[in-house]
């Protein structure tokens, strides 16, 4: 008995939104139908970012600080994150990097908007120590038709040039799905079972004719999706130490 080798199954979305009609009950006849299933797939993949945190959406970037090697420029508070970013894990300044002997990594905490507003000295100039993020909602661009990016303000402020470098881990937008038709969709083979459960659910939403479909697709796309979930998690060992306070 053979088997093929190959491990590319990875269908692009003209077959994933045949699989979803199929399992809807229905079929795709025409262009729009076509069209609409790529609408609802783009909803989605928002859908899926307000579920929790997706692993495949993590990404290490560099700050573009402006200086040189992208380091940060003494007296400058604010600079822009990647375009995409919707949440931010992990901040950490580099110093000194790529000296071996004087290279450290600090963690940066982050604060919220009413505990930065009410920080009173806020021209302060050292080695930063927190960071607020300004998160931009609006990602499709401002009136002028130009991305807006997300921003983080540091504080203290820097109190040196081209020494402190900021790296961070982000949760990055999930690609949409384009116009065409030969594309593939952004999200991990894991996951293909669920997208395809959850766009069949949602174009039976859109059919009479599927309606009492409904319910039973509800049902197994969310029980494939949270399987997925399960599965899409760090598996690293945890160790808790219970804290024992006596009173005298």
């Amino acid at each position: 008995m053979a088997i093929s080798g190959t491990y590319t199954f990875n269908p692009d979305i003209s077959e994933l939104v045949e699989e979803a009609y199929e399992r809807a009950g229905l079929e795709l006849r025409s262009g729009y139908d076509l069209r609409t299933a790529r609408r609802s797939l783009n909803f989605l993949m928002l859908e899926w970012q307000n579920r929790g945190l997706n692993l495949w959406t993590i990404e290490e970037k560099t700050l573009l600080g402006g200086g040189t090697d992208d380091t940060l420029v003494q007296g400058t508070d604010t600079y822009n994150i990647a375009l995409g970013t919707i949440g931010l894990l992990d901040v950490i300044l580099r110093t000194n990097a790529g000296n071996a002997n004087t290279q450290s990594d600090y963690h940066l905490s982050r604060v919220s908007e009413p505990t930065y507003a009410n920080i009173p000295a806020k021209l302060t100039q050292a080695r930063p120590l927190q960071y607020l993020f300004n998160r931009i909602e609006i990602l499709s661009g401002d009136s002028s038709g130009t991305d807006v990016p997300s921003t983080i303000t540091l504080w203290p402020i820097p109190d040196k040039s081209d020494e402190y470098t900021i790296l961070y881990w982000r949760v990055k937008r999930i690609a949409d799905t384009g116009d065409v038709a030969s594309n593939t969709m952004q999200v991990p083979d894991r996951f293909l079972p669920a997208l395809v459960a959850g766009l069949a659910y949602q174009l039976a939403t859109k059919r009479p004719e599927a309606a009492q479909r409904v319910p039973f697709l509800k049902q197994q796309y969310d029980e494939i999706f949270m399987e997925a979930a399960d599965e899409d998690r760090v598996k690293t060992s945890a160790r808790f130490v219970p804290r024992i306070s006596y009173i005298r």
